[in-house]
Formats: structure tokens, sequence, C-alpha cells
């Protein structure tokens, strides 16, 4: 139960963190500047075409290859501790995900959309914060929903550098018992998670949609 709660804080810090580093990527990857667009476009080919593992290893162990450089530029107090390479590596992999649901679901707007707003006078900000946003991001909730469930299954890989989350203390409490049981309560919370985690995006998708359903 306390590595739950370890498990519960680093998914969450992530997904948020991860949401406002996205905006950027997903602007950057419609943008017609050619040099942000490459670099959003590698920074989300990268992340999502490698495995989270090898990122969480690039991180974890690559970045200490070069300590001496990090504690010149007063970094290495934030890379030496596994919790904070875990929640770094996670909010990128998880950045560039959002950026390409948040991508699509902005696209996903009609461009009438956009005409309507433009023949109301409203500016460009306005109309995509005001019109064209909150419309996406009803076309995102799914996918938000579903990249959420997958941070929480994925977070397991953080007991492997020494993170004490769910699947840490489980391994942990394995070693001391040589119980099997023990892995089979820590698949039971991962359920509950996803399983509360599913019911509550579905009434959150039901109450953001309901005008769509009269």
């Amino acid at each position: 139960v306390s590595g739950l709660g370890v498990t519960l804080m680093l998914v969450i810090s992530s997904i948020v963190m991860g949401a406002v580093l996205s905006m950027p990527v997903a602007m950057g990857r419609m943008s017609k500047n050619k040099i942000w667009s490459w670099l959003s476009y590698a920074y989300v080919y990268f992340f999502r075409g490698t495995p989270l593992i090898t990122q969480l290893f690039l991180v974890y162990y690559g970045l200490g290859s070069f300590r001496p450089q990090l504690e010149a530029m007063g970094l290495w107090w934030f890379f030496r501790d596994a919790w904070n390479c875990a929640l770094f590596t996670f909010t990128l992999n998880t950045a560039a995900y959002q950026a390409e649901i948040l991508r699509g679901a902005i696209q996903s707007v009609p461009r009438g959309q956009h005409e309507g707003a433009a023949a109301l006078g409203l500016s460009q900000r306005v109309a995509f914060f005001k019109v064209i946003l909150p419309q996406a991001m009803i076309v995102a909730l799914r996918p938000y929903g579903n990249e959420i469930i997958l941070m929480i299954k994925g977070s397991a890989i953080v007991a492997i550098v020494t993170v004490f989350d769910l699947m840490g203390e489980t391994r942990r409490a394995f070693s001391r018992t040589f119980d099997y049981q023990m892995y089979v309560w820590a698949a039971v919370l991962y359920l509950l998670m996803v399983e509360l985690l599913r019911n509550v995006w579905a009434l959150l998708e039901a109450r953001l949609t309901r005008h769509l359903k009269r």
C-alpha cells in the first residue's frame, strides 16, 4: 500500500507536467516554422519509437556517465536521485504521446469552426482557446484516458532502478517472504486503479458530451 502512493504520485505528476509540455510540442508539429516543426517531430519520433524502459535507462544510467559535467552545471543533485530520473523520463515520454493526441484532436475540428470564429471577429488566440480547443478536448478525452492507463501499467518498470513504487515494494516483500500472493495483490491493486480511472473517465465523458446526445 505504501508503494501504491508512490505509483500514484509518479503517474499524476508526470501526466500533469507532460500535459503542459505537450502543448508547445503539438503546436510545433502543426507549425509552418520548419525548425520548430522538425524539432517537435524528432522529439515525438524518438519518445514514441523507443521503449520506455530504454529511455529510463538512458536517463538513469546514461546521464550518470556525465556526472562531472552535470555537477559543473549544478544538475547532478537532480539526476543522482532515481525518483527524479523516473519522473523526468515519464514526463518526456507521456508528453510525446499527449502532443500527438492533442494535435490529432485539434486537426479533427471542422474547418468551418475556424471560419465561423473568424466571421465573428474573434482573434486567432481567442478562437483557439474558446472555440477550437474545447471541441478538440472532447475528441481527445478517450485517448487521454488510454494514455493514463498505459502510464499506470508502465510505471512498474521504475522498480528496476530502485524506486519503491507498488511493484518495487511488492518485489521487496516477495524477497522476504517468497510468497507469490504478493504479486497477486499487486495485480489486484493495478486492476483497481485502472477500473477506477475507467469509470471516472466514463462519467467525465458523459458529462462533457451530454449536449451531443440531445
